[in-house]
């Protein structure tokens, strides 16, 4: 047993594929890859904005400058003809503009908010899991080639994936051909993933649970139930399941004539939150400023839905549009993402082949948030969540635009400047509009 791990570890260093022993049949038993290795450089200014008030919660009126550095290692195995297994170890340092609070939809997605305890800046394991495959009979094949967190396969169009341990449930859901990673994509967080769907994880996005697939060339249905934390915002997650759990189900249909892709989604979400209601009750008969963490009581449920669309457009689907809507019942804590419980967005990528750089991108994108009128009510009384928190509010819809140009240099290396500009800056009137301005710097393998 050391000895197979040892030629392993062994094989995903080299980067290649290594087999450990043949079969009788000839096929192998497992393989080993290194999938890929990574570093990101994130650096953002905010210049000043206006401000009639600000707390705690509130983004920075006198500006500031941050800069974020990930780094990552992926790995992968293959054990047998239907068994995978993925270990992904990244570390990230530096920080956010205004310690990533003060928005509904946070600049930098690189950066993780401070938890319920020191995260610290070493490495962390952020994914280890399994991946079952039960391949369908009728229908072609697929090749799935080498990428992070995907073993170079040959697999059934019609397959039924069964996954257990930890991952992003971002990995799974709510994917997007045109907006779906901070590291190649739009840097804000309302443009890699629906901002109003709470999903299950702890500070750093990650979870443990188990998730099944059953996928056919044109129509493919996830269903997963996954850890929450044991508070909004927290680093540990809670282990009594039956009144903590997230839940979710995508049903993902692909139109060959048009190459449309729709994506409709639906959580419910389970944890010992508090009530946004029920704050501001004991609030007004104490004479005090509404706190939702007091309230927390376990077994509330927070729910809502998804529609996800992505249209190439020319390019060989290089150049495309998308858009998503959320929304969520808001009645209880904003939990896990961030504080939104309205989505809109609309945007646009262009390839660089139209003006001869092949590997180039251009994007542009807008969203629309907002929350519900209890959640509105809560942070116009004083009261703050793990993201907002003005001391007052005079609300509005918070309304962000991104422009990105990623610039490929050889093989390896990206450069993307990035602007991004936004009114009512948490759901506020009075302050703002920021605006915001980066580049971000990639390598990787």
């Amino acid at each position: 047993m050391r000895q197979s791990i040892a030629i392993a570890a062994v094989g995903c260093v080299l980067g290649g594929q290594l087999t450990a022993q043949e079969s009788e049949n000839g096929s192998a038993s497992w393989k080993a890859w290194l999938l890929g290795t990574q570093v990101n450089v994130i650096t953002q200014h905010l210049w000043p904005l206006n401000s009639l008030y600000a707390s705690t919660k509130s983004l920075l009126a006198g500006g500031d400058t941050k800069t974020s550095h990930a780094y990552g290692i992926y790995a992968g195995a293959k054990m047998s003809r239907r068994l995978d297994g993925y270990l992904d170890v990244e570390m990230i340092r530096g920080g956010g503009i205004s310690q990533v609070t003060g928005l509904g939809g946070p600049t930098n997605g690189d950066v993780i908010r401070q938890g319920s305890a020191d995260l610290g800046t070493g490495p962390y394991v952020a994914r280890a899991y399994l991946r079952y495959t039960i391949a369908r009979s009728g229908g072609a094949f697929d090749t799935l080639a080498r990428a992070q967190d995907q073993v170079p396969s040959i697999v059934a169009s019609r397959r039924i994936e069964v996954f257990a341990g930890k991952l992003a449930l971002s990995d799974l859901f709510d994917l997007n051909r045109y907006a779906n990673s901070t590291r190649t994509q739009f840097m804000d967080w309302a443009l890699f993933q629906n901002t109003a769907w709470d999903f299950a994880a702890d500070t750093r996005g990650y979870t443990n649970g188990v998730a099944v697939a059953w996928i056919t060339p044109r129509v493919a249905l996830r269903v997963g139930s996954f850890q929450m934390p044991t508070e909004a915002n927290g680093n540990k997650f809670d282990s009594d399941l039956r009144r903590a759990h997230g839940d979710q189900g995508e049903l993902t249909v692909a139109l060959p004539w048009t190459q449309t892709v729709a994506r409709l989604l639906a959580f419910d979400n389970h944890a010992r939150m508090g009530s946004y209601a029920d704050a501001l009750a004991r609030a007004r008969a104490t004479g005090s400023t509404p706190d939702i963490v007091g309230d927390d009581r376990p077994g509330r449920s927070k729910y809502g839905a998804g529609l996800n669309i992505e249209q190439p457009l020319a390019d060989s689907g290089e150049t495309g549009a998308f858009s998503r809507l959320g929304w969520s019942d808001g009645r209880n804590e904003s939990f896990a993402f961030t504080e939104v419980d309205r989505h809109a967005s609309l945007g646009v990528q262009v390839s660089g082949a139209k003006w001869r750089r092949p590997l180039d991108r251009f994007a542009v994108a807008g969203v629309v948030h907002a929350i519900s009128q209890v959640h509105a009510d809560y942070l116009a009384a004083g009261g703050s969540g793990f993201l907002l928190g003005d001391g007052r509010l005079r609300y509005g819809r918070e309304q962000i635009v991104e422009a990105y140009y990623r610039l490929q240099l050889g093989t390896y290396m990206q450069v993307s400047p990035d602007v991004q500009v936004i009114h009512s800056p948490g759901y506020n009137r009075d302050r703002g509009p920021a605006s915001v301005a980066g580049v971000r710097f990639n390598l990787r393998y």
